[in-house]
């Protein structure tokens, strides 16, 4: 059997398409539910960088808990984001178009946080989730490419 045979198998799919959804269910959790409340003003940040760079060059100022959640919690919760999404989507499999899906789904996200005043509004918080996504991506890649070699 090709390595690419069982890669793309309607039981790979479907097992990759169910961890897809449980990943959408616990994110939607975390990022709307769990501990959020609406709040009475809405909060939004659409300057760049603007929490990034205390995070990074302020550090002693942060509590370890903070710096860590706020660094890598934002790209660690976003890899399977990397992986799944080209693994379902065929059309999604050019970094070009993979990072637009992965923008507009994240702009989709930090929007919804804004106008339902759960959670805000961080431009931040979409590069880093891009960030983590594109890591995803290259892992994906990086298995891809391992699966041709050991082929051939």
């Amino acid at each position: 059997m090709s390595g690419k045979s069982w890669l793309y198998s309607k039981w790979m799919l479907t097992i990759v398409g169910c961890m897809a959804v449980a990943y959408i269910l616990i994110m939607g959790i975390l990022l709307f539910v769990s501990g959020r409340t609406p709040g009475m003003y809405y909060q939004y940040n659409l300057v760049p960088f603007e929490t990034i760079r205390p995070l990074l060059l302020e550090r002693e100022r942060y509590n370890t808990d903070t710096w860590v959640k706020n660094l890598f919690g934002n790209i660690v919760l976003f890899i399977p984001l990397g992986i799944w999404i080209p693994w379902l989507f065929r059309r999604c499999r050019t970094f070009l178009t993979f990072t637009s899906t992965v923008i507009l789904l994240l702009l989709s996200v930090e929007v919804t946080q804004l106008v339902t005043r759960v959670g805000s509004f961080d431009v931040d918080d979409i590069i880093l989730n891009t960030i983590g996504a594109w890591v995803g991506y290259a892992g994906f890649k990086l298995f891809l490419f391992s699966q041709r070699m050991t082929r051939n």
